[in-house]
């Protein structure tokens, strides 16, 4: 079961966070469906093994997403007809001891980077006629959640940010959308998913029961990426299980 083999054929697209988890799934499913995809990442044999795994169809770029240099790196392609941007963090804890550290850290990455990507991104995706861009965001952009004040503010940002840029572009054929996922088993969250208590409480917020793959995640990036979404713009695509329903 899956998308036409060609659903994004001829598609040049970037992936931002590409070396591990969703990023890395979104990388290697654009790529199977016929896209030419950059991806992005800071760990140069993460992306060395992608590369590989992929049979030469996927381009590496060994950058900071936050950086100068990614922006203009971008900026300067020649055309651009989509952008996942998926890179992000997370500072778990309780509000009282959050540090200012932890503050500018999740903030830098989860909506500073990810404006300035996309920004960057809107020269290549003129000169191509249009574009698709899909945010990642969270479930939790959606609610609120004890020990995440952090991260429900900047996907709370990065929601509303979808929805300015998708009225904003709209009249250029740029779509922007959000993905909005649960909880996902990555390098990132597998440490948080080995407290059983904690993985108990996941599991009886998720109506079906279950945690979404980076598969699912890809997925749903890959449908707002083509175009089967062609009407599709400023929404936000939850893959949450139920998660955000109740």
């Amino acid at each position: 079961m899956g998308f036409d083999g060609t659903a994004l054929a001829g598609k040049r697209i970037v992936v931002t966070g590409a070396g591990r988890g969703i990023g890395r799934a979104c990388a290697a499913t654009c790529a199977r469906l016929g896209a030419q995809v950059i991806a992005v990442a800071r760990t140069a044999a993460d992306l060395d093994s992608l590369a590989a795994e992929s049979a030469g169809k996927i381009e590496v770029w060994v950058n900071d997403v936050a950086s100068d240099e990614l922006a203009e790196r971008i900026r300067g392609l020649d055309s651009l007809n989509g952008l996942i941007n998926n890179a992000g963090t997370n500072r778990v804890g309780p509000m009282a001891d959050q540090s200012a550290e932890n503050l500018d850290a999740v903030l830098a990455l989860n909506v500073r980077a990810v404006y300035r990507i996309a920004q960057a991104a809107l020269s290549p995706m003129r000169r191509a006629g249009g574009g698709s861009i899909v945010n990642m965001s969270s479930q939790m952009g959606h609610v609120g959640s004890p020990g995440r004040t952090l991260y429900c503010m900047s996907k709370h940002a990065v929601e509303g940010l979808t929805r300015a840029m998708a009225v904003e572009l709209a009249e250029e054929g740029i779509r922007v959308n959000s993905v909005a996922p649960t909880f996902v088993l990555t390098p990132l969250t597998e440490p948080m998913l080995e407290n059983p208590e904690f993985a108990e409480w996941v599991m009886g917020m998720i109506p079906m029961k279950k945690l979404a793959t980076p598969e699912d995640v890809a997925n749903a990036c890959v449908f707002l990426l083509s175009d089967l979404s062609a009407s599709t713009t400023g929404t936000s695509l939850r893959v949450d299980g139920g998660w955000t329903a109740r």
